[in-house]
């Protein structure tokens, strides 16, 4: 049994080493705090730019409230303009302008209401005054409040509800303290137009960021992560001889396509505010955006089940790898996988999906077909090779994987519509003109400066020139017969 002393040395040493984990602890934070600063920049730049914009907004406003004219015509009220900033100033356009325009709203409808209201509540005597407005006050703001439960108000006007309320309850019920209710109306309202003009003004003109070209880069890039992953899915799967290394983590990109949902949805109700900008025109079809991020997102939750075969413990065996079913499905994975990023790129070009997209499809949609119907005919073959059988369950995996890459093949096929669909738009600027592609035959004689365009010649335009010189060599050699005659 330990003495005293030697357990009050103890003690102390416990809790020397615990004050040296806490200051080691926070120490490191000290010391991660500049990375994460410094890692937070890198990831997006333009997060370092907003922050400035916010600070220059915040001057501009902070300075009319140092200028003596200003502050003389609305005395107290002339912080409001800085409050408005603060809280209408978002990271792009669409959102401060949606911001903005539900604050300047509310507040006009909301001051013009309480108003009203106290102006009637004063025609009905000193007694039934408060009674007038408190009725008032708990009508409106019950009403309002359940307004904000609509999906699509909660979507788009939420803040404006929230501040309709907020203006309505403050100028009517003090309105029956203040007898000056049109003058602190009329404050309030210019105050929060001033601030929220200044916010719109920097956030549009210095280094404006756009929501919707963001929603607009977003849907293209995860089509492309999709079409990166089953093109090496294929490789990956059946570790084909000669195919490299593992590419396991660049395979990974498709995961931060199963949670856009909010963002893609968030964007989309933010770019509906923004004008006319680059190649988007007014009431551009935003909404459509998320149809396409919808189907995109179906088909990377298969790819999401694809992946989890790829570190399975139970594995394909080799014999059934080296049959029809590892070429059908590596070239329903692959052709999709082409397609995919095809359509990435058209839609982030906007230009119309050109023939190379619509042939990996047919390719895909050709040996998906070729599977269903070799398993429908004959399942147990597939089983085996030269002879030799395996356990039908065995092929469950297989079978399994060419379910899924069947299904990815189908989403494609609507993708591909969809993004036809949205280039068929009226409002759309989708240009007609596909990528260049390497001819198979072309002229060899360069022209000079006074020579016409140059023609290019296929190997079809080839043999039907060729079938017409033909033709009009015999031609020629039946009239010098018919003239000798």
């Amino acid at each position: 049994m330990a003495s005293p002393a030697v357990r009050d040395q103890d003690n102390h040493n416990d809790a020397e080493n615990s004050s040296m984990g806490y200051c080691g602890k926070a120490m490191n934070k000290v010391v991660e705090f500049p990375r994460k600063l410094k890692k937070l920049g890198q990831d997006d730049p333009r997060r370092i730019v907003h922050s400035l914009k916010v600070g220059l907004a915040v001057l501009l406003v902070s300075l009319l409230y140092y200028f003596q004219p200003f502050y003389n015509g609305l005395g107290d009220t002339a912080m409001w303009p800085i409050l408005t900033v603060v809280v209408v100033f978002e990271f792009s356009v669409g959102a401060t302008l949606g911001r903005g325009l539900n604050r300047i709203l509310a507040t006009f409808l909301a001051g013009a209401l309480g108003f009203g209201v106290h102006h009637l509540a004063n025609l009905s005597g000193d007694i039934a005054h408060p009674i007038l407005i408190g009725i008032f006050v708990f009508l409106l703001a019950a009403s309002v409040t359940f307004i904000r439960f609509f999906p699509r108000m909660k979507a788009r006007y939420d803040y404006g509800l929230l501040i309709f309320i907020l203006t309505f309850c403050l100028i009517s019920v003090s309105g029956y303290r203040d007898e000056e209710i049109l003058e602190m109306a009329h404050k309030r309202a210019s105050t929060i137009l001033i601030g929220a003009f200044i916010a719109v003004f920097v956030c549009v003109f210095i280094c404006p960021v756009w929501a919707g070209d963001d929603l607009h880069n977003s849907v293209a890039k995860n089509i492309e992560k999709l079409g990166s992953f089953l093109e090496g899915f294929g490789d990956e799967y059946f570790k084909v001889a000669g195919s490299g290394e593992s590419n396991m983590a660049h395979l990974q990109g498709y995961i931060s396509v199963l949670n856009s949902k909010q963002s893609e949805e968030t964007q989309a109700n933010f770019a509906r505010w923004e004008p006319r900008h680059g190649k988007f025109r007014y009431r551009h079809p935003w909404r459509y955006y998320l149809k396409i991020g919808n189907l995109t997102r179906q088909c990377a939750y298969r790819i999401d089940t694809l992946s989890g075969y790829l570190n399975s413990e139970v594995q394909t065996p080799l014999n059934i790898q080296n049959n029809q079913v590892q070429e059908l499905c590596m070239k329903m994975s692959s052709e999709s996988g082409k397609a995919l990023k095809e359509l990435a790129w058209a839609l982030k070009t906007m230009t119309e999906p050109c023939s190379a997209a619509s042939s990996h499809i047919t390719k895909s949609r050709a040996a998906a077909n070729n599977l269903k119907s070799m398993l429908r005919t004959n399942a147990a073959a597939v089983a085996g090779v030269g002879g030799d059988q395996v356990h039908l369950l065995d092929i469950v995996p297989a079978v399994t994987v060419a379910s899924l890459l069947s299904d990815v093949v189908a989403y494609a096929e609507q993708i591909e519509k969809s993004i036809q669909k949205l280039a068929s738009f009226q409002h759309m600027q989708f240009k007609s003109a596909e990528r260049k592609k390497p001819t198979a035959l072309t002229s060899s004689k360069t022209s000079s400066s006074n020579v016409g365009p140059h023609h290019v010649i296929t190997m079809d335009r080839l043999a039907s020139l060729q079938v017409q010189e033909s033709s009009k060599e015999i031609g020629s050699k039946f009239q010098r017969i018919r003239s000798a005659v």
